[in-house]
């Protein structure tokens, strides 16, 4: 129903309203500025050099040739779309929702989950196989958000993001792998930190949980979409998803919306449906759900993609070609870390200069390292020349820090860049 969760939207008459724009630390102000808390916090992440590079990044197919590939920056405008309608129809903040769509996979890897299961593998699993996973995305999102972007205040001083608690909460509370119904908000503000995985603890916010479904009805049909593009879902497969569509919400009527020429899936109009549903079942009493019919149609349509698309033995040869790009470049940061420690990253590296230039940039900006400059015999304060103010977030002389330090500096790479230093290192 529209409007439905007027009196529940995240604005000052909420009770929620003070710790949802709550910054940790006070966010400068400007003497002719008209935005809202969230609208600020959506123009600082479009601004953001992780945000520029989603454009590069994998969702599920690498594209760097293929202009009509849905990459990791298409799929969030995707999500961000989605997002402000439902808010918007329901009665919620809908500049909340689209500022959290906006940022929500800022901390993705290169090369997409394979990417990202390659990054969790290499860190030390400590705690055994069935531990929490050490890297997820959401919650280096949220890690992106807080210590590693910048943007130059009125001054020209590089100066975290420092967003708000209600976006910094979407941005770590956006799993949308998890299938459940009747979606509700946490009463109560946490230390965002202490959450081990993604997908079990809720939003803060209503808005914050319409991302969360926002995120799953976007990748949907445009994953079968860009898998017939490439020719991986054959007539067999046509003929299967004809058959979930028919036995979950029949051939006609509704089903018949969902099929385009008999065959596949038709993306738009399968957003559209989902979201129609969503609105006209959802309540503040439910929670955000689907019908029963559109959500045994979504559990159907996930196990489809995971059989015919993201199990496919192309993407399995893909996942290892990442894999080793990944693996190549950790590796060799990790055999530079005495250098490292002695202030001479650029001496180890200086066969690489890609690799070289953007990793010692990164362990000035972020760690306490100092570059020695051998002209000079001393070493430099590089930070405070740039105008970096950036807490320390990791010790170069610490093996474990010095590891975190690797992966999160690989995790903020694109698929192309990644190549390149790939490229450099092996090449002679």
């Amino acid at each position: 129903m529209q409007n439905a969760f007027l009196d529940y939207r995240c604005d000052e008459k909420n009770e929620k309203w003070e710790q949802a724009i709550k910054r940790e630390i006070p966010l400068y102000g400007r003497n002719n500025d008209i935005r809202t808390d969230f609208e600020r916090d959506y123009t600082r992440i479009l601004h953001s050099e992780a945000f520029r590079r989603l454009k590069h990044k994998t969702q599920v197919f690498y594209a760097p040739h293929n202009d009509h590939i849905c990459t990791r920056m298409e799929h969030v405008m995707h999500v961000a779309s989605v997002a402000s309608t439902i808010a918007k129809y329901l009665g919620l903040n809908e500049q909340l929702a689209s500022a959290i769509a906006m940022g929500h996979d800022i901390g993705h890897a290169p090369f997409g989950h394979h990417g990202e299961d390659c990054l969790n593998g290499l860190l030390d699993q400590k705690e055994g196989h069935n531990a929490p996973k050490k890297f997820w995305h959401e919650r280096n999102s949220l890690f992106f958000a807080d210590y590693i972007e910048t943007l130059q205040d009125p001054n020209e001083v590089e100066q975290p993001l420092n967003l708000t608690y209600a976006v910094r909460d979407g941005l770590i509370c956006h799993c949308g792998e998890i299938d459940q119904q009747g979606i509700k908000p946490r009463k109560e503000a946490i230390d965002l930190y202490t959450m081990k995985r993604p997908g079990f603890i809720q939003p803060f916010t209503w808005e914050g949980c319409v991302v969360k479904i926002a995120d799953k009805i976007a990748y949907l049909g445009r994953d079968i979409e860009d898998a017939r593009a490439y020719h991986i879902i054959d007539m067999a497969s046509y003929r299967q998803l004809r058959e979930i569509v028919g036995s979950t919400l029949g051939f006609e009527g509704k089903g018949a919306r969902a099929l385009r020429s008999g065959k596949a899936v038709n993306t738009t109009v399968l957003i559209n449906d989902l979201i129609v549903d969503l609105c006209e079942q959802s309540s503040p009493e439910k929670g955000l759900c689907f019908s029963d019919e559109y959500f045994k149609f979504i559990l159907e349509l996930k196990k489809f993609n995971f059989a015919n698309i993201y199990n496919h033995w192309r993407l399995a040869e893909f996942a290892t070609y990442s894999e080793n790009i990944i693996k190549t470049i950790f590796t060799t940061l990790q055999r530079i870390k005495v250098y490292v420690e002695n202030g001479r990253a650029a001496q180890a590296l200086r066969y690489c200069p890609k690799l070289c230039a953007t990793f010692e940039d990164w362990l000035i900006k972020h760690a306490n390292y100092r570059p020695f400059i051998t002209e000079r015999h001393c070493f430099v304060d590089k930070k405070a020349a740039l105008r970096y103010n950036t807490p320390q977030v990791f010790d170069v002389y610490d093996n474990e820090s010095y590891t975190k330090c690797v992966i999160e500096y690989i995790s903020g790479m694109t698929d192309q860049f990644a190549i390149e230093v790939y490229g450099e290192i092996i090449s002679f």
